[in-house]
């Protein structure tokens, strides 16, 4: 019966500052794309300060 209401209320939700890391690191061209990725996430790229 809430099936189609958590699917919906999911949808709405804004992505966590994990998924979008994992999201910029996921389009990563290579190897080197992703080492800089990967220095900008651990600067603090997606978190809030």
């Amino acid at each position: 019966m809430f099936t189609p209401i958590k699917k919906f209320a999911r949808a709405l939700r804004a992505p966590s500052a994990e998924e979008r890391e994992l999201a910029y690191l996921n389009g990563s061209f290579d190897r080197i794309d992703l080492e800089y990725r990967q220095r900008q996430v651990d600067r603090g790229l997606f978190r809030s300060r």
